[in-house]
């Protein structure tokens, strides 16, 4: 399986939080899956810190390396995709990951409502 982790479960896998559920850790954990993190990930969480708004001070491809996760690039189609998507869904980070998802053909890993109104495969981080 190939994984491409939201902000949150990144954020609760690193920090071996108990909101990521028991199915999703054991997915990430799984060393015959790939996990990859977005770079919309990377940029969300260094705009939220940047802000005050999250207390995750470091480097962030550092955090990725020492997981053994992959890197996932914004590319043109990406974000032209990203830009077609219906708003059911308002916030442009979660939108870039469905666009990826979708494109790559990668299971998304995320809790969040909004995107189960698109036609993107998930696996809910809490479960």
């Amino acid at each position: 399986m190939q994984l491409l982790l939201d902000t949150h479960a990144f954020l609760w896998w690193l920090d071996d939080s108990p909101k990521l559920g028991p199915q999703a850790r054991a997915a990430i954990g799984d060393g015959g899956n790939a996990v990859f993190i977005s770079a919309a990930s990377a940029w969300e969480i260094a705009v939220k810190w940047a802000s005050g708004s999250l207390d995750a001070p470091g480097n962030i491809a550092a955090w990725i390396a020492k997981s053994d996760f992959g890197e996932l690039p914004i590319e043109v189609e990406h974000a032209v995709a990203a830009a077609e998507l219906p708003r059911h869904h308002r916030d442009p980070f979660d939108l870039m990951l469905v666009a990826q998802a979708q494109l790559e053909r990668l299971t998304l890993v995320a809790r969040d409502d909004e995107i189960d109104k698109y036609d993107v495969t998930i696996l809910d981080a809490s479960r």
